[in-house]
């Protein structure tokens, strides 16, 4: 897998479809490997024409690992930022950005349509803030602005994130452990089966298993400070995708997105959690195909029901 060098880091990426297509960078989120991207998605916008850039964030994947930053105390840092003290992470979301912008840049791309799902959401929206002439449209799924005061993941999805595998070195007791995590937050309406999840999960174990680098991540996002005011001036084509049954970022999150950027559009999916399940892909490559074109009605709000 290609890599670049970058910010005194290593970032492993992987391009599909013509280069000679529009650039589209695909930014994932908390912990994700760009191979979790489904490949009906990636496959699907290359079939329409785009350049299609995917890659791991620092800390994940086959990118650099910042190890020697030790693992935080990430419930030490939520009470700091609760009594509103400075939290000093390793790297933050604007450190991300960087980290995106760097791959536009390497591989030569002037300007690109970008798609940031959760945390990779709120990457996007950095990118797109603070280099707005790189970015041709913004699509936001299931992020947040970080606002203070919005909703926060269900308690049932509280206790699975918090929840650690009953012999963490016994695969099986990991993957149990991880499916059991991607059910509490997946589509109610649109669920993935156990053995498509475990095949998920043992895919990306075997590929890197980092879990400090996923505290090191949260933790970049527990300092990172509210987004709305840039987003109250971003300028560019906006929008925002969120599912209606989202337990880990709740609707509300991405309709404060929606409701900072000017003109932005929400499309809201009656059914989805926090995920990108097989039954919603076509959907969501519509969505996109016609935000990057310019074909999106005036702004509102589109509930698609289940079918």
């Amino acid at each position: 897998m290609p890599t670049l060098n970058t910010n005194g880091i290593r970032i492993a990426f992987e391009t599909t479809g013509s280069a000679r297509g529009v650039p589209l960078l695909l930014i994932h989120g908390l912990g994700i490997q760009l191979t979790a991207w489904p490949d009906a998605l990636v496959d699907g916008l290359a079939e329409q024409g785009f350049f299609v850039i995917r890659y791991d964030h620092r800390d994940c994947g086959l990118s650099t690992k910042f190890d020697a930053a030790g693992t935080p105390n990430l419930g030490l840092a939520w009470l700091k930022k609760r009594l509103h003290m400075r939290l000093h992470p390793p790297y933050t979301l604007d450190d991300l950005a960087q980290d995106a912008l760097a791959v536009l840049s390497a591989l030569g791309v002037a300007r690109a349509h970008v798609v940031g799902v959760s945390m990779g959401g709120m990457v996007a929206q950095l990118l797109a803030a603070h280099h707005r002439h790189r970015v041709l449209t913004l699509t936001s799924i299931m992020s947040s602005s970080g606002r203070r005061g919005l909703p926060g993941p269900t308690r049932a999805v509280r206790a699975a994130m918090l929840r650690r595998p009953a012999d963490p070195a016994n695969v099986d007791s990991v993957l149990d452990n991880a499916v059991a995590l991607w059910r509490a937050i997946g589509s109610p309406a649109y669920p993935t089966s156990d053995a498509a999840l475990r095949q998920g999960v043992l895919r990306a174990l075997r590929r890197s298993n980092c879990p400090s680098g996923v505290a090191r991540q949260l933790l970049a996002i527990t300092a990172a400070p509210d987004r709305t005011p840039l987003l109250r001036q971003l300028a560019l084509p906006t929008l925002v995708i969120h599912g209606a049954a989202d337990p880990l970022v709740p609707l509300a999150c991405g309709a404060d997105v929606a409701a900072c950027v000017p003109g932005a559009r929400l499309e809201v999916i009656e059914g989805m959690g926090h995920d990108l399940p097989a039954q919603l892909i076509e959907r969501l490559l519509a969505l996109i195909d016609l935000h990057a074109h310019g074909k999106m009605i005036a702004p509102a709000t589109r509930l698609f029901e289940q079918q």
